[in-house]
């Protein structure tokens, strides 16, 4: 196995019935399973009990126990994940972020779970689940829920601006806002009291995560397919106009370099690129009146849009792959799926768990535009085992392109390039030195 265990020390990041599964030896034994996940909010932490109460009633041959592990430190889950590997101690089954079940399953740290669900749960889960949680052909990991990122708009400030608000709320999949249209809005709407638009979510996972569909739609992904090579992608020239659109925003005074907190619920910007969690907390908060549309799309390319959430997995430690299967696959049922969705206040990854009551604030309205998406245009961060060495290096690569932008007030394409090629320089090193054939 390729141990690669800086990576994992530097990570900061991410109704159907119950199918037929192979039938377990009948020893008489109970067989004790174990979960690591981050803690959530209290809904989600009463769910756990919940559930786990729940099946371990039903099924006195296999008991369940979880360890929530607090993320106020960032690093403290990941650490403890790499600690475990180390010491061959990971637990039975332990949640990763989307963009790193191919770094896991290339490592051999997680175990096919394929035959765990059937043709009917496969057409049932959103596509960019079973993307997100693919590598070389075997599912290795599965989520509850998923995630999305949309374009918000102030409709206060954009009528006081002469925008049409009725034109981006009548918006279709098949019709975004374009880049020139939300540039023209972004100056329209910038005034010394506020910004027109809101593009950094962070300067760390948030900007490989939320920027990547600009890339996709002018027509190069920051990695190729295969997740081999970053060279010819990140660093193409469609990849340095894209950065040199996002970059004038900065420089124009569009858009502030350093990501604000609640920056749009506030009043400081006129426009977001957000994400889907937004929408619970402009519902609860916001004092004006907003509106959310489609992912803007370049002037030339495709509809696409982010998604990726946490999955869970089965270790290389578990000791009873057979039972853990199992229960991943009732705990990701219809049901379960829904209930957790409702809890943690995401979009759930079965499209039938929108027929649970619990669910039917997705029916309409914003959260029903987050499962189009889903369904349509969402497309996971690059499949490779050397993605968290490139999120790293780009979102660096970004945060100086930003600055010197917003410094000089101009976008520098030389500088632009150098970044970029650096950072896919970077990448195929990493990937050369642990996972090249």
């Amino acid at each position: 196995m390729r141990k690669h265990l800086s990576i994992v020390l530097g990570l900061a990041m991410v109704a159907s019935t119950l199918a037929a599964v192979p039938t377990m030896a009948e020893s008489g034994d109970v067989v004790n399973l174990s979960i690591w996940s981050p803690t959530d909010r209290e809904a989600v932490e009463a769910w756990w009990v919940e559930k786990l109460a729940e099946w371990n009633e039903a099924h006195p041959e296999i008991q369940v126990s979880r360890e929530a592990i607090d993320r106020s430190d960032s690093y403290a889950y990941d650490n403890k994940i790499a600690t475990a590997v180390t010491s061959n101690d990971l637990p039975s089954i332990f949640y990763v972020d989307g963009p790193q079940v191919s770094y896991y399953a290339a490592n051999g740290i997680i175990v096919p779970i394929t035959e765990y669900f059937t043709e009917e749960d496969m057409a049932d889960i959103v596509p960019s689940t079973i993307a997100q949680c693919t590598y070389d052909g075997e599912l290795y990991a599965m989520s509850a829920t998923e995630s999305g990122v949309a374009f918000y708009y102030n409709k206060e400030m954009l009528k006081e601006a002469g925008i049409d608000t009725d034109d981006l709320d009548s918006r279709t999949l098949e019709n975004p806002v374009t880049w020139e249209e939300m540039a023209d809005i972004a100056e329209k709407c910038t005034t010394d009291e506020h910004v027109g638009t809101h593009i950094i979510m962070d300067h760390g996972e948030g900007l490989p995560y939320a920027l990547e569909p600009m890339y996709i739609s002018k027509g190069k992904d920051y990695i190729s397919d295969d997740g081999k090579t970053a060279e010819g992608y990140v660093d193409s020239e469609e990849a340095v106009e894209t950065t040199a659109y996002l970059a004038d925003l900065i420089a124009k005074g569009y858009a502030n370099v350093d990501p604000i907190q609640d920056e749009f619920l506030n009043g400081a910007c006129a426009t977001m690129i957000g994400g889907s969690w937004e929408v619970a907390t402009l519902e609860a908060n916001a004092s004006f009146d907003w509106g959310v549309t489609y992912y803007p799309v370049s002037d030339t390319g495709k509809a696409v849009s982010p998604c990726g959430d946490w999955s869970a997995a089965i270790s290389r430690d578990c000791e009873n792959v057979e039972a853990a299967g199992e229960f991943l696959q009732w705990l990701m049922s219809t049901e379960n799926v829904a209930t957790y969705a409702a809890a943690i206040a995401k979009p759930a990854t079965r499209n039938t768990a929108y027929e649970n009551e619990a669910m039917a604030d997705y029916a309409e309205g914003p959260r029903a535009l987050f499962v189009e998406q889903l369904n349509n245009t969402a497309v996971p961060r690059p499949r490779t085992p050397s993605y968290a060495t490139f999120s790293a290096n780009y979102a660096e690569a970004m945060t100086n392109i930003f600055s010197d932008a917003a410094t000089n007030g101009e976008v520098d394409a030389d500088y632009i390039q150098d970044e970029l090629t650096n950072v896919a320089e970077l990448f195929t090193e990493d990937y050369e030195t642990y996972y090249a054939e």
